[in-house]
């Protein structure tokens, strides 16, 4: 539904996501470990970084003092608080040279897709990435799924939130205790 939001609504659902992320995990907690994959990095893409406080990109750019962090959403609401350079554009057709970037950083964004697409989008920030693709994404589980309509009293859950919690939940990754090889047909939403 956020998708299709106007921007007087979306913004409302947008400051959800801003809560659970700040609390409950995902580019908060990735920040404190950005150190140890991208050690002096320049350029970095956030690619579909959502409305984040700038608190989000200060604790990305902590431990990476000479990093550019330059993020990336297709809608303009969802940049409102990202720091500059800030690029409204397309995932799927990305606007930049190729290896114009130490890394990509794409945050809780791909189980939006169809493993097809997933791969594509891979291939595109691997394009522009000179040193690695970094990816964190929902897990799905029981926790996950029932949290946010289980906490609506206590929160206060915009609409949104509770439509499209559990939806991209279901349509997110399980974690598997083993590896696959190049060969294996097992979709990627169990690797």
């Amino acid at each position: 539904m956020l998708d299709h939001a106007s921007p007087e609504v979306a913004r409302d659902n947008l400051r959800d996501l801003v809560r659970i992320n700040r609390f409950f995990g995902g580019p908060f907690h990735t920040a404190s470990h950005h150190g140890r994959f991208c050690a002096s990095p320049g350029p970095l893409l956030h690619a579909r970084c959502g409305r984040g406080p700038p608190a989000i990109w200060a604790r990305l750019a902590a431990p990476l003092p000479s990093a550019t962090i330059t993020s990336l959403d297709l809608k303009c609401v969802h940049l409102e608080q990202a720091v500059h350079p800030k690029l409204a554009g397309d995932a799927f057709l990305l606007p930049f040279a190729a290896r114009s970037f130490d890394f990509v950083f794409s945050s809780l964004f791909l189980h939006h897709f169809s493993d097809e697409q997933v791969v594509e989008l891979f291939r595109n920030f691997r394009t522009v990435a000179r040193r690695a693709v970094l990816a964190i994404d929902l897990e799905r589980g029981p926790l996950a799924y029932y949290f946010i309509p289980a906490t609506k009293w206590l929160f206060g859950w915009h609409d949104i939130s509770l439509y499209d919690g559990p939806v991209s939940v279901r349509a997110a990754f399980k974690k598997m205790n083993y590896s696959l090889s190049p060969s294996d047909p097992a979709s990627r939403r169990h690797a």
